[in-house]
């Protein structure tokens, strides 16, 4: 079994301190920083994200693979750097002002992270004013609001207010989320994208961002 191989499997199953060691080893053996992203921590985290929207794992399986993916990351960003390697885009993420809940938020982070896309978290309680700042500073491309009260549902109606009155409606694609949140909501807010669970949000900003 390839190196790759390894660190993709130990990061499915999240052995981190397993998954640090097969990184550095596939660093000193001279394996290409792209590869090892490529084809060892985001291919696992795919497998993880697929097995996910199966119901085959659950949130702390995910979030175990999460840690085991940071745990290689903190080896590889240097070396990614230095390689040139860039993310496929970038994606503000928040719940929404009045809203203090971050499981779902946090799940839709590891899953964009994932999928090789660079995240600016806002937290939580996030107004729209802060996530168009946060768009505009960060030249990002996506927007992702998250919500978990049906009372705070309607400040992502705010947020895509917000885009419309700033003229930059047409720059972001606004993705939205959460258990009370469907897709005739979204609709009827207009934003863009609505998935109902983070493995098919993080699929679908990766369609985006790669057009």
């Amino acid at each position: 079994m390839g190196i790759l191989t390894e660190i993709s499997e130990n990061l499915q199953k999240g052995k981190a301190k397993i998954v640090k060691e097969l990184v550095e080893q596939a660093l000193n053996e001279g394996v290409d920083p792209k590869a090892i992203l490529s084809e060892g921590m985001l291919a696992g985290m795919d497998v993880i994200g697929d097995k996910f929207k199966n119901n085959e794992v659950y949130v702390p399986e995910v979030l175990i693979a999460a840690r085991a993916m940071n745990a290689g990351m903190e080896l590889l960003k240097p070396r990614l750097a230095e390689a040139g390697a860039k993310a496929i885009g970038k994606v503000v993420i928040g719940t929404v002002k009045g809203d203090l809940h971050d499981i779902g938020k946090n799940l839709v982070r590891m899953m964009l992270e994932g999928k090789g896309i660079e995240v600016v978290d806002l937290g939580v309680d996030v107004s729209a004013e802060q996530f168009l700042e946060a768009f505009q500073k960060e030249d990002a491309q996506i927007v992702c609001c998250s919500a978990l009260l049906t009372t705070t549902m309607n400040e992502m109606k705010r947020v895509v207010e917000a885009f419309v009155q700033a003229g930059l409606r047409d720059k972001a694609t606004i993705m939205i989320g959460g258990a009370p949140v469907t897709d005739s909501y979204r609709k009827s807010i207009g934003a863009d994208i609505y998935e109902a669970d983070a493995a098919s949000a993080a699929d679908a900003a990766k369609k985006v961002l790669l057009g």
